[in-house]
């Protein structure tokens, strides 16, 4: 049976809403606008009641319509009387309006000119600049109760951390070390073949996965790989309440969580580096001798005389860094993470963007004061 919806006004100022038949999702339920506007354009009424007698079946469709009309009716100043209504359907409205909606459940994009949303960003901005100024002076802290013997860090923690972010990056590494330095011996060797100087192919792979390249392929993949498993895992954490039985149990998360995270990058990924840097070598001899005539022993000599022992320093000192920074980006944004599944995936997504951009900055800052200290002069 359709469901059927009667307005029944009485003298003493109430009106009845004889609600009658099935109104379920699969039936065509009268839309709320429409019987708020009939409400409005009728006669006038101070108490609104409800005869459901007739009414045959109801589910989560009948519950939604009825919240919506009587906090429109409520807005309006008149009274309700649920006693109308049956015994399941009263409950639940009670428990409906017992606990607020949360604030984050709903996301409302509003209208606005360019202006408006050159502020909403720069307001973001900002604010993301004063979260990332406290998390640092928070971490910075807890670094230095470590120093103290005041931290609550389990060593057990940062080993198992070490180990997943250490030797279970290998393969990824590898494959994209590699990979990274036949792209760049292939690259440079297109434009030195047109004047014979193949074998400076090995100068420009070496230089570029010493001082660059090797540094920053690999921070970037452990932003993606690292970074989001921490910003997943704290976001997660968020969710089920385990960082406030931490705090709860006298457990500071900045040293339990994030100190281990933070020093696990700091120390695995100058390794991670220094290997991206052999391997991006060796790719690049591949493609020397494999397509452009220059023998694994030319190659070799040419890296030897080239390469000195500061360029691999200047690369391994930036993938400290990068790791530092890395490790800041993936807790920070697990931390920030909101108390629903969708804030976990955007704590992720936000983790391995924020990263990346920390990277390039940094990478942007050191190689200009490299370059102005003239660290490469020989």
């Amino acid at each position: 049976m359709n469901p059927q919806l009667d307005y029944i006004a009485t003298p003493s100022g109430t009106l009845t809403l004889r609600l009658a038949g099935a109104w379920t999702t699969q039936t065509n339920i009268p839309p709320t606008a429409e019987v708020l506007a009939r409400l409005e354009s009728g006669a006038a009424f101070t108490v609104l009641a409800f005869d459901c007698a007739e009414l045959s079946r109801w589910d989560s469709r009948l519950l939604t319509f009825l919240k919506a009309l009587i906090a429109g009716q409520e807005a309006l100043g008149r009274r309700i009387d649920r006693s109308g209504l049956p015994r399941g359907i009263q409950g639940m409205l009670a428990l409906a309006n017992a606990v607020p909606e949360r604030e984050d459940v709903h996301r409302i994009d509003k209208p606005g000119g360019l202006l408006a949303l050159l502020g909403g960003h720069a307001l973001r901005g900002w604010r993301d600049f004063l979260h990332l100024a406290d998390f640092i002076g928070e971490t910075c802290l807890a670094f230095g109760r470590l120093l103290l013997g005041r931290s609550c860090m389990r060593a057990v923690d940062l080993g198992r951390l070490i180990q997943g972010t250490g030797p279970h990056a290998l393969p990824i590494i590898s494959l994209i070390a590699v990979l990274v330095g036949m792209i760049l011996a292939f690259v440079g060797a297109v434009q030195l073949k047109l004047f014979g100087a193949q074998v400076f192919i090995a100068d420009l792979v070496g230089l570029g996965m010493a001082r660059e390249m090797g540094a920053m392929m690999t921070a970037i993949l452990m932003a993606g790989r690292t970074g989001a498993a921490y910003a997943a895992e704290l976001g997660s954490m968020t969710v089920n309440d385990e960082i406030d039985a931490l705090k709860t149990s006298g457990f500071s998360p900045m040293e339990f969580l994030v100190l281990p995270r933070i020093l696990a990058l700091f120390l695995t990924i100058p390794f991670l580096c220094l290997y991206a840097d052999i391997l991006g070598i060796l790719g690049g001899a591949l493609v020397a001798a494999g397509m452009f005539d220059v023998s694994f022993a030319e190659y070799q000599i040419q890296i030897q005389n080239r390469l000195r022992l500061i360029d691999f320093e200047v690369g391994i000192g930036k993938s400290a860094v990068f790791g530092i920074l890395v490790a800041i980006a993936g807790c920070m944004r697990g931390l920030q993470c909101q108390r629903n599944a969708t804030a976990v995936g955007l704590a992720t997504t936000s983790a391995v963007v924020t990263g990346i951009v920390y990277i390039v900055i940094s990478d942007a800052i050191m190689t200009l004061l490299v370059t102005t200290l003239n660290v490469f002069k020989r």
